[in-house]
């Protein structure tokens, strides 16, 4: 596929992303609560990848469901689009809680970001260091050098409360054992989610409705890049290290065009220009409400979102069915 010479429209281009995430929602819906995670997987990548291919876009994919030979549709390199359009590198998460989808838990997630080509972090599937908190905060308020503590302190500073009113959200994982064990020391109370750490950052950036002030931990890097690119048009501050285990996952990077495995990343070094962010509601949850269910009628949730304007719409669609 070529690539075009048409500049992003970022504010035509946005309703129809809405559409690819609004799709997938509706497919993996119907899997919730059965129990079978790859299923309500495939559903949501059959369906984003079909509207996806309706746009008018010259699209790769830079962050998907892994390398060519892991995954048959939407894998990482994959292009997408008629082709007619603007070059873009397109981030997603067809299903963003594959497990709380099969289980009926809440916060699952169909997930898509759209920036001009060249725009994301291009990272591996491996893991990343995170720490986010939201806007309104001076640069440098947390770091990745701080300590747990040193960082939670901090925070409640710029905030103006006490610690005991701040919260972390961390992804319950026995990894982070000692992280929860520290966090716990300094009085600050934490918000542990089994999966979904792209709304776990995204939390921090409404922190009034979700209480949510802060996320750190490790989770996956592509969803890493997932979450700057939602902090980009939310506002709020990010930082990701990404962490290899094996000569394997140092390969993965270096086949992604990274040569410094200690680098910190910030917010807007993986995402380095505007973007458009979508994201719908698979299960009810603090960010958005699930697929709903009346008579002859499904309706979803999604949140719209422009880094360029700082635009956030918040949309609902009701759905005709058979």
């Amino acid at each position: 596929m070529s690539v075009s010479t048409d500049q992003f429209q970022d504010r035509m281009l946005s309703l129809g992303l809405a559409r690819v995430s609004e799709a997938a929602a509706l497919e993996s819906a119907k899997l919730i609560g059965r129990g079978d995670e790859k299923a309500a997987d495939q559903a949501a990548v059959n369906a984003m990848r079909e509207q996806l291919n309706m746009l008018d876009i010259a699209g790769v994919v830079v962050i998907g469901e892994g390398e060519r030979d892991e995954a048959p549709m939407l894998f990482i390199g994959e292009e997408v689009g008629t082709g007619k359009g603007p070059g873009v590198d397109i981030a997603l998460d067809p299903l963003e809680g594959t497990t709380l989808t099969a289980k009926d838990m809440p916060n699952a997630l169909t997930v898509i970001a759209m920036g001009p080509r060249g725009s994301m972090l291009h990272a591996p599937d491996v893991y990343m260091d995170k720490l986010a908190i939201g806007p309104g905060y001076a640069p440098n308020t947390v770091t990745m050098e701080m300590s747990v503590k040193e960082r939670v302190t901090a925070l409640a500073k710029a905030k103006g409360c006490p610690v005991e009113d701040i919260t972390v959200c961390v992804l319950e994982r026995p990894r982070h054992e000692k992280t929860i064990e520290e966090i716990r020391e300094t009085g600050a109370a934490i918000r542990l989610i089994t999966d979904g750490d792209v709304a776990g950052v995204m939390h921090c950036a409404e922190a009034a409705i979700t209480g949510i002030d802060m996320y750190m931990g490790e989770g996956g890097a592509p969803e890493g890049v997932l979450a700057a690119a939602a902090l980009k048009c939310m506002g709020g501050q990010m930082y990701g290290r990404l962490l290899f285990r094996n000569d394997d996952e140092r390969g993965r990077a270096a086949k992604a065009g990274i040569t410094d495995l200690n680098k910190i990343y910030t917010r807007d070094e993986m995402v380095t220009q505007d973007v458009i962010f979508a994201a719908t509601g698979v299960t009810d949850g603090s960010i958005l409400h699930g697929v709903r269910r009346e008579a002859g009628f499904q309706t979803t949730e999604t949140i719209l979102m422009r880094s360029k304007t700082g635009s956030v719409r918040r949309i609902s669609y009701r759905n005709p069915v058979s």
